[in-house]
């Protein structure tokens, strides 16, 4: 792990992305660098999806690039290095699921522009998990995103998320099955992880635990 300088966690929603990285950052003395939430048209997509999918798409890949755009400036490469809790490349993935045919080309053109430009992480960390334990995580921690969540529309982002990172190969990959481990409230969970996040160094890994549970 001290080669590491920049750790991106990944994973579709509920899978505990945000909290693993707050960990990481932690156990790490890295900073934490959180995905950017303000989305002035995030309340009209969940009202109006078909209406407001381009601008909630665009918004969020252009403030992610701008965040990352920031990293090397600040303290990237200082001791610690940087964690977030996103992967700028996989911004696609929802614009896939989201956009009409029109919408994704002229997003796509975008999307090239930008990619290229942002800095590449010294390792991904990519969790997972069943689609009815995400639905269930995000039922017991967000009662209020679940009320629009279906578990086909949950288990379709799951599915686009492990085709996108099938076929990633920019960065170190470790995957992560985190169905049956608890590494927010099981500290041996927890530091079972750290200690596989530490040696992964190249390539592609997998880590499929049987933990404590949910």
């Amino acid at each position: 792990m001290e080669s590491a300088r920049y750790i991106a966690v990944d994973g579709p929603i509920g899978v505990g992305k945000t909290a693993l990285a707050g960990i990481l950052a932690e156990r790490l003395g890295a900073r934490f660098v959180r995905e950017p939430e303000e989305n002035p048209f995030l309340a009209g997509f969940y009202r109006e999806p078909r209406r407001y999918a381009f601008q909630a798409q665009l918004f969020y890949l252009l403030s992610r690039y701008q965040q990352q755009g920031l990293l090397p400036q600040q303290d990237l490469f200082n001791a610690g290095g940087v964690v977030t809790d996103y992967l700028f490349q996989r911004d696609r993935v929802f614009a896939q699921l989201n956009l009409s045919p029109s919408e994704l080309s002229l997003y796509d053109k975008v999307y090239r522009l930008l990619t290229g430009q942002a800095p590449r992480p010294d390792l991904v960390v990519y969790l997972q998990a069943r689609p009815e334990v995400l639905l269930e995580r995000v039922r017991r921690r967000q009662a209020e995103a679940a009320r629009a969540l279906t578990l086909d529309y949950v288990a379709e982002v799951a599915r686009s998320y492990a085709d996108f990172f099938f076929h990633y190969a920019e960065s170190p990959l470790l995957v992560v099955n985190t169905s049956d481990i608890d590494f927010v409230g099981s500290a041996a969970d927890q530091d079972d992880l750290l200690a596989v996040i530490r040696r992964t160094r190249a390539g592609v890994s997998h880590y499929n635990p049987l933990g404590s549970g949910r």
